[in-house]
């Protein structure tokens, strides 16, 4: 996909005197909770609100009512009824997940603390659509500290944590999401967060693009009032491009999701260690030994295959990149295509951002016991669809666990649908979405304080200088110091002693 280049803006970025480097500080923020609260319900998400082939109610707790949140009356204790969730009740138990997660999220907690004196966000109304996890709920938090209005829907009929929309909906953000929405209510609770009398807003926060076409489709007027736009997904970066290409985006916007901090860390080294965690707690599997084929080797397939591998498993990659190819080879990983190995492997792996990558002739083709999962975005990567045929038998084993048996008694396990393993089956490292929630934060921020001229109608790459902050602010929790350049060094460098250090072209 051509990109258009719009990362060299003549103004320079100039860093606000609240963001300030703290390489020296010791860790904040590590005094435990001193309530635990029950174990969250089992995460589950789909690629879009429309890419789902089963009924919502085996993804929703089963001892939750099943009357639809549309048609009840609930207000919060301070009377507001500007909220849509499953059960306002349920919010004491949202509220702890949250805590629990604020200790997690160093750098998000400490921008709170160090620009809530000068309020970067007074003035600002953000409509957002985002995943609505515990990590979320606390940017929500860190945006109302820095003086932000928010309203929020969820970008996925499946990814909601219900408590945790009650602890929002509790504290006074209007919340309109709950786990397993039909589409018609995925639409309904978007409508309700951008469709309010007295109410417009300036900014979106986006994840997948929905919001922004949802508004962009209805209320193309609103983006007259629009200051600017922040998207942290491959579909919706993808799709922000679209509309640059074609000379319809009206407002700029912030491409975070291919920031460094955001990439490397969520992609990398968050699916390094979730993709076992989503693999064990679904099948309970021992990785030793066992022949694993990941189509793709990007951050997510690079993060996969090194776990494996650390684990003893036998790994093959396929490659469609030269380059990454050769990197696979390099790092000790055999070369295949799929049809070569696909008899006699244990567990296939998707993690490319395709479509139809595994398709029913290969499912045809597994041995008896293969495991079947999703690493990428989208779940367009596993042929399912092809797998809703009268001839096979779907058994549900446990949630999110299914086992598709052919005529002759063969059966294969299929998680999650083919949806993202790691938020379907398991957990996202609370850190990570640190790094990614701050990167976020400071992309609104960013946006919303820009003097008029500095980002026109385009797509633009977060500031190197605020990738470089929001490592920064991470580094204490592991008491890491910084080695600061000398005049000289930094003369001999051609560099400003407090960065930013790399170019954009530079690859981590």
């Amino acid at each position: 996909m051509e990109r258009i280049d719009s990362t060299q803006d003549t103004t320079a970025f100039n860093m606000p005197d609240w963001m300030i480097q703290f390489a020296d500080q010791k860790r904040e923020f590590n005094k435990r909770p001193t309530k635990i609260g029950r174990r969250s319900l089992s995460r589950s998400i789909s690629q879009s609100s429309t890419d789902s082939y089963s009924s919502a109610a085996s993804y929703t707790d089963s001892s939750d009512d099943e009357t639809s949140p549309r048609e009840k009356q609930q207000k919060n204790s301070k009377g507001s009824s500007d909220f849509c969730v499953k059960n306002i009740k349920q919010a004491e138990f949202g509220r702890r997940e949250i805590e629990i997660a604020e200790q997690e999220m160093p750098a998000l907690m400490a921008l709170r603390k160090r620009a809530q004196g000068e309020k970067p966000l007074a003035g600002a109304k953000i409509v957002g659509c985002t995943h609505i996890t515990a990590q979320t709920a606390v940017l929500i938090e860190t945006l109302g500290a820095l003086g932000a209005q928010c309203r929020w829907a969820a970008c996925n009929i499946y990814s909601t944590l219900n408590e945790v929309a009650a602890a929002l909906a509790e504290s006074g953000v209007p919340v309109f999401s709950w786990k397993g929405e039909s589409e018609d209510d995925f639409w309904w609770c978007i409508d309700r967060c951008v469709n309010v009398e007295g109410w417009q807003p300036n900014m979106i926060l986006d994840d997948g693009g929905d919001l922004t076409h949802w508004i962009y489709k209805k209320y193309p007027n609103m983006f007259k009032k629009i200051k600017g736009i922040v998207e942290e997904s491959v579909t919706g970066v993808h799709r922000l491009y679209q509309l640059s290409k074609a000379g319809k985006l009206c407002v700029p916007a912030m491409n975070v999701n291919d920031s460094v901090t955001k990439q490397k860390f969520d992609n990398l080294y968050c699916c390094r260690e979730s993709i076992l965690d989503g693999l064990k707690r679904t099948t309970d599997m021992m990785f030793g030994g066992k022949q694993v084929v990941v189509c793709g080797y990007g951050e997510v397939g690079k993060g996969c295959c090194a776990a494996l591998k650390a684990m003893g498993s036998i790994v093959y990659v396929t490659e469609i990149d030269p380059i990454c190819a050769l990197q696979a080879c390099m790092d000790g990983f055999r070369l295949v295509k799929l049809n070569e190995v696909i008899r006699q492997v244990d567990i296939v792996i998707t993690c490319t951002g395709n479509k139809n990558v595994v398709t029913r002739e290969h499912l045809d083709r597994m041995k008896n016991g293969c495991i079947v999962c999703n690493m990428g975005h989208s779940n367009t990567e596993i042929d399912v669809a092809s797998l809703r045929t009268p001839e096979l038998t779907w058994e549900r084993v446990r949630s999110q666990v299914d086992h598709v048996i052919w005529p002759d008694g063969k059966r294969i396990v299929l998680l999650a649908e083919g949806r993202l393993l790691n938020l379907s089956c398991s957990t996202v490292p609370t850190f990570v979405l640190s790094i990614t929630a701050t990167t976020q934060a400071l992309a609104l921020i960013e946006l919303y304080n820009a003097p008029e001229g500095r980002y026109k109608q385009d797509v633009y790459l977060l500031p190197k200088k605020m990738d470089e902050y929001v490592a920064s602010l991470h580094l204490p929790t592991f008491d890491a110091h910084l080695t600061e350049l000398s005049d000289e060094q930094a003369k001999y460098l051609g560099l400003n002693k407090n960065g930013p250090f790399k170019p954009n072209y530079y690859r981590y």
